[in-house]
């Protein structure tokens, strides 16, 4: 079991240590208020040859194992051509409800072939810091979620344009058979600002308080685990060698 030590965060309070072995991850797409606001995300992760499975209804749930998450401020991977997507994260503990931020973190070119395959492939990275759900919901409409790659500002959106905590528990109590006690739920991702995918090593993650300033964040490195060895003597990505 994976077990995460994480802060939880209140106005006018020390940090309150929260530790946590949720027994499964729900990774969410499509999981807007508006329908149409998914549509420029679905075109571009399109223009990398994803195909999403439209006949599923939205939000879609894709159900992993939460040992491909990890506090950790570096992350391996196999290629060039992975990318990190911002989103807030569901920590559900014993019943309470808390709101973090997270990267779900996908190898593109696994993707291709199967979107569930590239999420559980590569590590989501997940925020040391969070929120009670209770004391943030007021403050819903004021909330900001932002990621860079690089130090380029990469996506930018209001937390609104998702569903909100409440929301997307209830459609989980309704499509799953038996929730557990504890688990994580990433909640979908908006398009990039320029609606391009694009790839990088240095990734953040942002959830601010457009009002207050208060924010809860992330910050991550990818290592290209292959190019550490010497040419000819990395194995191939793709069937075909040895």
């Amino acid at each position: 079991m994976t077990t995460f030590t994480l802060d939880v965060f209140s106005a006018g309070a020390g940090p309150q240590r929260l530790i946590t072995t949720p027994q499964r991850l729900y990774n969410l797409g499509s999981a807007t208020v508006d329908p149409n606001a998914a549509v420029a995300h679905q075109r571009e992760v399109a223009d990398v040859g994803v195909r999403i499975a439209f006949d599923v209804p939205a939000p879609r749930i894709y159900p992993m194992s939460v040992n491909s998450v990890t506090t950790d401020e570096w992350i391996g991977v196999h290629s060039e051509t992975t990318s990190g997507e911002v989103e807030l994260v569901i920590v559900v503990h014993e019943g309470e409800v808390f709101l973090g931020v997270g990267s779900d973190h996908t190898d593109r070119a696994l993707e291709k072939h199967s979107i569930i395959w590239a999420k559980q492939y590569c590590p989501s990275v997940l925020g040391r810091r969070v929120w009670r759900w209770s004391e943030i919901a007021p403050r819903w409409e004021d909330l900001v979620l932002e990621s860079t790659v690089d130090g380029e500002l990469y996506q930018s959106c209001a937390a609104s344009v998702f569903l909100d905590p409440d929301k997307i528990l209830g459609i989980l109590a309704e499509r799953v058979e038996s929730l557990p006690s504890s688990y994580l739920v990433y909640c979908g991702t908006y398009t990039s600002i320029d609606c391009t995918i694009k790839y990088g090593t240095r990734w953040t993650g942002t959830l601010r308080d457009q009002n207050t300033g208060e924010s809860i964040d992330l910050a991550y490195e990818t290592v290209d685990l292959l190019s550490e060895l010497r040419p000819g003597f990395r194995v191939p990505l793709v069937n075909g060698g040895k």
